[in-house]
């Protein structure tokens, strides 16, 4: 990343040294916002519609009213991209609740903040390269998963100190921690979302536990079905992932990544994941390349 990389904050285009939100911002002072993590492949945001839908409904489980539409807000992301000459990039987009007073109770009056940020990733589909290395060294964590009851799963909010908290367990050569809920069953990653398979049967745990229901895992479920690979939405516990065949991890960035291993013990990928990742992949180039 270059010294003149280019920020879009509240509708303008920033150098990066310019780029700077209020200290009073709630954002800042509370987490109290919003954010979507998005790729670029070939100047096209992937799966836009359903990031846009996801952001939605983060902003209205915090009552957050921002009154930007998505057109606006795309606009913003596209002139981001061309500002910093990239076509394939990682994009988040963040909208908090703004400056309001130094109260916890928020006002229902918003004056939004909007960040919009850019970095190269490697081309996608199916001339792409990962942008990982080499299959996640996983370790499950003792930091549980919060009750959907106190924090809803699916709000994707700046307050990501459950998953801070989970990775700062992990030792100095893992890449993932995995946590459970609090009946010690397997939910997600602290950035990622858990597939295992066992014998032929592809699982993920549900999202009517405490998971966030990521975009990539469910273009993964959709790949999944419409090719014939039988799959269960359940509840496990760390034994049914350490005994299973194959295990992968989705997000939006890693796209479908391999466990390598999971508290020391050999997983790793396989024919399913192979396939699944071929046809995402796919989906991909369909999508954004041609």
């Amino acid at each position: 990343m270059t010294d003149d990389h280019i920020y879009h904050v509240d509708g303008e285009l920033v150098p990066a040294s310019e780029a700077t939100v209020s200290v009073d911002d709630r954002g800042f002072r509370y987490g109290d916002a919003a954010f979507e993590t998005l790729r670029a492949y070939g100047g096209t945001i992937f799966a836009w519609d359903d990031h846009v839908e996801r952001l939605e409904r983060t902003c209205e489980a915090l009552s957050l009213e921002h009154g930007l539409d998505a057109s606006d807000l795309r606009e913003r992301i596209d002139e981001t991209l061309a500002a910093n000459d990239l076509a394939d990039a990682y994009v988040r987009l963040s909208i908090t609740r703004g400056v309001q007073p130094g109260k916890l109770t928020p006002q229902p009056e918003v004056d939004p903040t909007v960040v919009i940020y850019a970095k190269p990733l490697p081309r996608g589909g199916l001339e792409g390269d990962p942008v990982w290395d080499e299959p996640a060294t996983v370790e499950t964590v003792e930091t549980q998963r919060i009750p959907d009851e106190s924090l809803p799963a699916a709000a994707k909010t700046h307050n990501y100190l459950n998953g801070i908290l989970a990775r700062a367990e992990l030792g100095s050569d893992a890449d993932e921690a995995l946590m459970c809920d609090l009946e010690g069953e397997i939910t997600e990653g602290a950035t990622s979302n858990l597939f295992f398979v066992r014998d032929g049967v592809l699982h993920t745990p549900t999202t009517d536990a405490p998971v966030l229901p990521g975009i990539t895992r469910a273009i993964v479920l959709k790949l999944a079905r419409e090719d014939g690979i039988a799959v269960r939405e359940g509840r496990y516990e760390p034994v049914d992932v350490l005994e299973a065949d194959e295990a992968f991890l989705t997000n939006r960035t890693w796209e479908l990544r391999p466990i390598a291993t999971l508290d020391g013990r050999d997983v790793g990928g396989g024919p399913v994941t192979e396939r699944l990742s071929r046809l995402y992949d796919e989906r991909v180039e369909n999508a954004c390349y041609r």
